[in-house]
């Protein structure tokens, strides 16, 4: 047993000397451990092999999340009166500006006002005539992929719910903040329902009551 004098150092301190208490055994084994555990730590995380990385475990959880969520919805239709609808829903709408937050940032930026990819916020589109091309587009992609197609890598819910979320955007930006429109962009008005829309281009097709009755006359005049 080592006397009192021999655990003493040689440090002295105004006089104040420290005894030679090494680390517990138990402490440096962890210590030693934590050090040898990191490699296979970072080659199993960081090796890049899909799904392993703590961004790709935080998506799938996100994506559980939403698939409890989903259930009380059902699997949603792309298609114009879907979108529509879900685009002043407040709660639902929240659900497609975290998709967009995810995924769409990078290219429109987080107020959607255009970086790489055009201002989602005006009145100007190049494949978009009715809300529902805006679903489309998401699940289709466009530009020769310039605009990513989507519909491999998300559910079809939120495909309609971002969709529902970026008609929302519609004026939300004042004009002239964000990226200009693209030289072959085309103004398109306020999102109509689509009856509205569907009468609206049954009204425009259809013949007046005074061009029906002189179709049916001259139908029934007899041919020479």
């Amino acid at each position: 047993m080592m006397s009192e004098k021999d655990q003493l150092t040689t440090h002295n301190y105004d006089g104040i000397q420290e005894y030679d208490n090494p680390m517990p055994g138990w402490w440096i084994m962890l210590f030693w451990g934590c050090i040898f555990f990191a490699f296979p730590y970072w080659l199993y995380y960081e090796s890049g092999v899909p799904g392993r990385s703590i961004y790709d475990q935080y998506k799938e959880e996100v994506a559980d999340n939403l698939r409890l969520q989903f259930a009380e919805i059902g699997e949603l239709q792309l298609n114009s009166a879907t979108v529509f609808k879900y685009k002043d829903d407040p709660k639902w709408l929240k659900v497609g500006e975290s998709v967009f937050q995810m995924h769409c940032v990078a290219c429109h930026a987080e107020k959607a006002e255009g970086k790489v990819g055009p201002n989602l916020t005006d009145d100007y589109w190049i494949h978009v005539k009715e809300i529902g091309d805006i679903a489309t587009v998401v699940e289709k992609g466009a530009n020769g992929q310039a605009m990513p197609a989507w519909g491999n890598r998300l559910h079809p819910n939120e495909i309609v719910l971002v969709a529902a979320y970026v008609a929302s955007l519609q004026g939300s930006l004042p004009e002239g903040t964000g990226k200009p429109p693209e030289p072959n962009a085309k103004k398109i008005g306020p999102w109509q329902a689509p009856a509205a829309a569907e009468e609206k281009s049954d009204a425009e097709s259809a013949p007046n009551a005074d061009q029906k009755v002189e179709q049916d006359a001259a139908e029934k005049q007899p041919k020479s």
